[in-house]
């Protein structure tokens, strides 16, 4: 296969520090983005990296997707469903993007590759660590022709330690990292997020630290290599789990909807669905009582703190369910209205987009536009 490219306009100065503003005019200050100039050189794909690109790209980032001749992206074929020959899945994390393809296997696609990274601000990559830099690709080559470049490595594992050189897939990294032993029923197997939590967790790690590296290279005019992984990413998720373990020498445990530190806090089954409710403090328990019409349980000594609704989760947890299941989910809904409980039913996708509330924030499937060929 022959290498090819296309090289935008508007580019600057090859091997200057670039500013946040573009070389080309702008002539609505009004509708100016926060990242409108930056141009970002991505050749990462699947999830993780396409993820963080495309958040840069929704910031007003000029998005050069990188892919292979031929196949592309190898989400363009994880469908169905396909919008005409893309698959959705696809389309998800890649709008706000230009796509071009080159072959780096071949010389003149590194030159290609070299010459895009040199009137870059940021270069995103997701191949196992050692390979872009046998291609002459890695950050000390690119730093050489552009110190200014926010190099952003995505790995599975870093980029040393005996792990290194796997390739990185969510749910391998969502199982070594524990987020699978914490998820699922209490009493039934780890199970994989509905969706890959830890992919878009280490996306937006790195989405992050490439604006803090567009920040410091801003005061400081030089670029630097930043390293996220997804092993790192997820295990920094565990947040108060992690804590519980290294500060109190707690094992975890899957608590299914439930809260092991909160109770209630979870989904109870209704006459015709779920609802999740919530009570973060002690009043918000009484104001559950008393939409559930339960006064006894308001003064009932097992349960006046948090602390001993956790001790007495059992107990308590089967007078809630079977109050729940007594009435319609609309009926509970109608009911929790103004109380200043945090509550809600568990929807469907169908469910989801006819929601009010996400219907107010413009959240629709019909902003996932196509990449720009």
């Amino acid at each position: 296969m022959q290498a090819v490219g296309v090289v935008s306009r508007c580019a600057g100065r090859i091997g200057g520090p670039r500013r946040f503003r573009s070389s080309c005019p702008r002539p609505d200050t009004n509708h100016v983005k926060p990242l409108d100039g930056v141009k970002i050189l991505d050749l990462t794909r699947v999830l993780a990296g396409p993820f963080a690109t495309m958040n840069l790209g929704d910031l007003g980032a000029e998005v050069i997707k990188v892919e292979r001749p031929g196949a592309g992206d190898d989400t363009r074929h994880w469908g169905p469903p396909f919008v005409g020959s893309e698959s959705t899945y696809f389309l998800s994390v890649n709008r706000n993007k230009k796509s071009i393809a080159v072959n780096i296997k071949d010389p003149k696609g590194v030159q290609i590759i070299r010459k895009l990274a040199a009137v870059c601000d940021v270069f995103v990559e997701n191949y196992v660590p050692g390979k872009l830099l046998e291609m002459g690709l890695g950050y000390e080559d690119i730093s050489e022709i552009a110190p200014h470049v926010v190099y952003c490595s995505i790995t599975g594992y870093g980029q040393t330690g005996p792990m290194s050189h796997r390739a990185g897939y969510d749910a391998v990294a969502a199982a070594l990292s524990g987020l699978m032993h914490i998820t699922g029923p209490e009493d039934g197997d780890p199970v994989r997020p509905g969706v890959a939590m830890t992919d878009l967790a280490t996306g937006l790690y790195s989405y992050g630290a490439i604006m803090a590296g567009l920040l410091q290279r801003y005061k400081t005019g030089r670029g630097l290599h930043i390293d996220c992984n997804l092993l790192s990413s997820q295990v920094a998720c565990l947040t108060q789990v992690a804590a519980n373990y290294l500060i109190g020498g707690k094992e975890a445990k899957r608590w299914g909807t439930a809260h092991s530190s909160i109770v209630p806090y979870q989904a109870f089954k209704t006459k015709d669905g779920y609802l999740v409710v919530g009570a973060g403090n002690d009043q918000q328990f009484v104001t559950i009582c008393k939409v559930l019409n339960l006064p006894t349980l308001i003064n009932d000594s097992r349960y006046k703190t948090n602390h001993l609704r956790v001790q007495n989760r059992k107990e308590l947890l089967t007078v809630l369910s079977a109050r729940f299941a007594e009435e319609m989910t609309s009926t509970w809904l109608r009911l929790f209205e103004g109380s200043g409980i945090p509550y809600g039913p568990i929807n469907g996708m169908r469910e989801v987009f006819a929601e009010p509330q996400v219907r107010k924030l413009r959240l629709k499937l019909s902003d996932m536009s196509r990449v720009k060929q």
